[in-house]
């Protein structure tokens, strides 16, 4: 079994947090994504835990619980907590992807966020072009037509950007798919790494792949409204991350 990495210092709260449970998961889910305690090492015993944290066993144990829950620790009779392989963590919860993003310097883990919305979202206009009723189409053509307007105001095209691949989702009626995109939106929409740079330039080529969006799917051809939702989310993100020249990156 891998040996527990020498414990940090605690966390020497400032300001003790109202929720301690909630800090002391939140501390330890970042020592566990960043290797402090590797997959394979036993979290310290209780009370070295609530020593550093400052805190009672009932804390420790709500925390670990937590953990457990997460899939990243598996608790045993007589064996201590032992740290999962990363392939069992739960990378849909908050707490740990947002310490994912925060401890990948190579943006790999927001490459497989955007790979993954595009999978969906393909998916979901390839259906809209389909089912898409003439109120959703005439939103899409608004959104687009308005966002014409907003290549200065970055912030407002931003808002209305995701307005766009929202009526999309929605038309196709894949509640599930919609679901987990705006669930790992909302976990990475403030990453420095995944916003990258915005400029009046980027939002116009970006529009450009709405306008062919609404349109295949005014047309009501699915495999074109796929494939150019396939592009365009590519393309984008390849913006962003500064590998423009690079799309084989995401070829999967």
């Amino acid at each position: 079994m891998a040996a527990t990495r020498s414990e940090p210092a605690g966390p020497g709260w400032t300001r003790r947090p109202a929720n301690l449970a909630a800090a002391v998961t939140a501390e330890l889910v970042e020592r566990v994504v960043r290797g402090t305690y590797p997959p394979g090492a036993t979290l310290p015993p209780e009370p070295v835990l609530c020593e550093t944290f400052s805190v009672s066993r009932t804390v420790i144990r709500e925390a670990v619980k937590v953990l457990q829950e997460k899939g990243l620790v598996r608790v045993r009779q007589g064996a201590g907590t032992t740290v999962t392989p990363r392939t069992q963590w739960n990378m849909l919860d908050e707490l740990v992807l947002g310490a994912t993003i925060a401890q990948d310097e190579t943006l790999a883990i927001l490459d497989d966020v955007v790979v993954t919305r595009r999978l969906l979202e393909s998916d979901m206009a390839q259906v809209a072009a389909r089912t898409a009723d003439q109120e959703a189409l005439d939103r899409l053509a608004a959104l687009v037509d308005r966002m014409d307007e907003l290549v200065d105001d970055t912030r407002s095209y931003e808002e209305h950007d995701r307005l766009f691949h929202d009526v999309i989702m929605q038309a196709s009626g894949n509640r599930i798919a919609r679901g987990v995109i705006k669930s790992l939106e909302s976990q990475v929409i403030n990453a420095a790494g995944y916003q990258g740079r915005s400029d009046r330039d980027l939002c116009t080529a970006s529009n450009k792949g709405h306008r062919r969006i609404c349109e295949r799917i005014a047309a009501r051809d699915p495999d074109g409204a796929a494939e150019a939702m396939f592009t365009h989310i590519t393309e984008a993100w390849l913006v962003r991350r500064g590998e423009a020249g690079d799309p084989g990156r995401l070829e999967r």
